[in-house]
């Protein structure tokens, strides 16, 4: 069969291969604890739930704006500047079908053929390929044990070239836990507005800290809002990942081109989904400090199972990371 060029250069996300691998042997009767995907052990909150079933009874099942209900994007903006210092307006809004969907819609919009995008690594195993099939070129600078896995400035000014488009940070990084610190992270934003980089900034972990981190968004920083994409998702911090909500804001005339994109690819995100997404915006986070507490104790339970091994980057990464969600997404 004839295939595209840009579809063969792309692999299946791994998450997904282990995921179906996994599947297939819990269908085989074999007892596995899957590591694949990055599942959080926690139901999603039962508030939030009970918005879902509101949504189907009072018949919110139907198509709505592409880019989200407005509600929603209020409310997106609204948590996003009250939990982390933003201050965007809904029009700087679009909700899309999960945190994957976000940074590829963004990509796709910005990168064209043969520019470059730096990856710091270990890195989300999607990153690449989403590049990749965008035409771009991933760029992998590496982080170091002994900086926490932290990403400097430096080293991402060394690697920008005339052809790079964009710079792609997760903090808390996904898989090590790494946190850049907020005073690095504004020096990483100086960077790219001196050398006319985007940013993106993947927040999926935002929430997931440990002392002496706090949750942090590089879009707190003033005059930041026209370098900034900022990716966030419902899958981690509300036990959402089957929901499939995530979304982006960024300048307005980036989100009116993923908009675009949207309209011509999946649509609006399901319709129920984003009404159970508006309730986790407005309602309680009582759950997160308890998913926080859990997974505190499943790191140092992954460190003790390690210490046979004091070399391993198995041993560094899970004396640094969370239990479950801090693995690959879906």
């Amino acid at each position: 069969m004839q295939l595209t060029e840009r579809i063969n250069r792309i692999q299946i996300s791994p998450t997904s291969a282990v995921i179906a691998e996994a599947e297939r042997l819990k269908a085989k009767g074999v007892d596995i604890a899957d590591f694949g995907p990055g599942e959080p052990d926690f139901p999603t909150p039962d508030h939030i739930k009970k918005a879902a079933v509101r949504a189907i009874e009072q018949n919110y099942t139907k198509y709505t704006p592409t880019g989200g209900i407005m509600p929603l994007r209020e409310a997106i903006c609204t948590w996003h500047k009250r939990e982390l210092g933003s201050s965007y307006d809904p029009k700087e809004c679009v909700v899309n079908v999960g945190g994957k969907h976000s940074i590829f819609n963004a990509v796709s919009v910005l990168v064209q053929q043969g520019d470059e995008v730096i990856i710091p690594a270990p890195y989300w195993v999607s990153y690449p390929d989403i590049v990749k099939y965008a035409g771009g070129k991933p760029v992998h600078v590496e982080t170091r044990p002994e900086d926490g896995f932290s990403v400097k400035a430096s080293v991402i000014e060394k690697a920008i070239t005339a052809k790079t488009r964009m710079v792609i940070l997760s903090s808390p990084n996904n898989p090590t836990g790494g946190v850049v610190p907020p005073d690095e992270y504004e020096r990483i934003l100086a960077v790219c507005k001196k050398r006319n980089v985007w940013l993106m900034s993947d927040e999926c972990y935002s929430h997931f800290t440990y002392e002496p981190h706090k949750p942090y968004s590089i879009a707190s920083v003033a005059e930041s809002k026209q370098h900034v994409i900022i990716i966030g998702s419902m899958s981690k911090t509300f036990a959402m990942t089957g929901w499939r909500i995530g979304y982006t804001l960024a300048p307005e005339a980036l989100i009116q081109a993923t908009v675009k994109l949207q309209s011509q690819s999946t649509s609006n995100p399901t319709s129920i989904a984003q009404h159970a997404a508006l309730e986790a915006m407005r309602g309680s986070m009582d759950s997160v400090p308890v998913m926080l507490a859990e997974y505190a104790g499943g790191a140092g339970a992954s460190s003790t199972a390690c210490a046979p091994f004091p070399e391993s980057p198995a041993r560094t990464l899970a004396a640094r990371s969370t239990r479950s969600p801090m693995s690959p997404r879906t």
